[in-house]
């Protein structure tokens, strides 16, 4: 019988998969989410402006997008160990440095707002560099599991969802008790141990001849051009992201001036979220099994469409963090249903590079949705979310109605 970490009869003991995989990703997890939860939180504590927050969320995302499609060229180049361990080392330098040079400016003003910017951007590249290594190895696994793929994706996708129920709540605290120093030193040492176990496998043959970056580029582009039902899926998720960006930008703003509640109410909204999403991600780990993709992905839709629609009537912090849950439950469950599509669909040889470029279309609404919040004053957001929210609720059902008639989603898996 089939074992829900290895994934196959013939897979890899379960404690390769678990210290070569599992472990660096949470480690990597981790820090990735105390980052990005824990600066737009730092510089509205420090500014108290809306703006310079929405900018700070832009600043974290901008770059992400400019290294990955990169970042998928240079794992398939040389291979997700040394990717892993060239990126996970520089941020550990990185933020290491910025807590020294924190501890001289103070926790407020204009340099220390500056300084969290910065360190946003460049932590956001070495973020989805080892992001990037990390899926690529996932994949593989995803593979060798074959049709019970979906569950090394849920595991794989539980590891997120931990770390993003630990880290916004991790980062809330320890700004708000201990300071920015401490929360850069503790990323600082999940990136050290994410280096030290590094990752085992997808590793290049000695003497291989690496395929070119741009070349890379555009393997990427034509392999996810040549699957359709990859397409749809991600132009209906990266519509959807841009309501799910929005809120995500907006939280310090709407928590904190417009229902009058602290910066660690933000993390505790984001942390429930993530409980959410986890029982989800279990809870459709099964369904597929039962009902098949394209149905579990209709479901969720409707539940994440339905609740963005009515985050933007509520008035009340309980009914927000209620309905944000909701949001990012059918979120976590169209995730599942997206990796477990793509890790089949995309070619071996060509999984890093078109791997980046999915990503980087569903996360490119993300610094969009910062710069929406940097743009419009604080009154107006909640008619920017219900436009989002509608926009989104469209997308969702157009997208899945066209995927009823692609191969690869209606049925259950092979």
């Amino acid at each position: 019988m089939t074992d829900l970490i290895t994934g196959s009869r013939n897979d890899r003991p379960a404690a390769g998969l678990l210290r070569g995989i599992y472990l660096p990703r949470s480690m990597d997890a981790g820090g990735s989410a105390m980052t990005t939860y824990g600066i737009p939180l730092l510089v509205l504590a420090t500014t108290n402006s809306a703006a310079l927050t929405g900018l700070a969320f832009a600043l974290e995302w901008i770059p992400r997008l400019a290294a990955f499609a990169v970042a998928g060229a240079m794992v398939d180049r040389y291979g997700t160990t040394r990717v892993f361990r060239l990126a996970s080392a520089a941020r550990a330098a990185i933020v290491l440095a910025a807590a020294l040079v924190l501890t001289g400016l103070g926790s407020s003003g204009p340099g220390t707002a500056i300084t969290v910017m910065l360190l946003a951007a460049t932590t956001g590249v070495l973020t989805e560099f080892s992001y990037i290594a990390a899926e690529t190895a996932g994949g593989v696994a995803s593979r060798e599991a074959g049709e019970h793929a979906h569950r090394v994706q849920s595991v794989l996708l539980g590891i997120d969802q931990v770390a993003a129920l630990a880290g916004p709540a991790l980062a809330g605290l320890l700004l708000q008790w201990a300071g920015p120093t401490a929360m850069l030193l503790t990323i600082g040492v999940f990136s050290l141990l994410a280096g030290a176990l590094s990752l085992r496998q997808h590793v290049k043959e000695p003497g291989s001849a690496p395929e070119p970056v741009l070349q890379g580029l555009r393997t990427g582009w034509t392999t996810l051009g040549s699957l359709p039902a990859l397409v749809w899926l991600v132009t209906g998720l990266a519509l959807s992201n841009l309501a799910t960006g929005l809120l995500q930008a907006a939280a310090p703003v709407i928590v904190v001036q417009h229902l009058g509640h602290s910066t660690a109410d933000v993390g505790l909204i984001w942390s429930a979220a993530a409980i959410a999403s986890f029982f989800a991600v279990a809870a459709c780990r099964r369904a597929i099994d039962r009902w098949g993709l394209w149905s579990i992905g209709v479901f969720c839709a409707t539940v994440a469409s339905a609740a963005c629609l009515a985050v933007s009537l509520t008035h009340t912090y309980t009914a927000y963090l209620v309905l944000i849950a909701l949001l990012m439950a059918g979120e976590a469950g169209m995730t599942v249903v997206l990796r477990t599509l793509r890790s089949h669909l995309i070619p071996e040889k060509a999984f890093g590079s078109t791997l980046g470029l999915t990503i980087l279309l569903l996360l490119a609404p993300f610094p969009a949705a910062g710069l929406l919040v940097a743009a419009v004053p604080p009154a107006l957001l909640g008619h920017v979310i219900t436009g989002c929210a509608v926009l989104q609720a469209l997308g969702l059902a157009v997208t899945f109605t066209r995927l009823r008639t692609l191969p690869g989603l209606g049925t259950r898996p092979a």
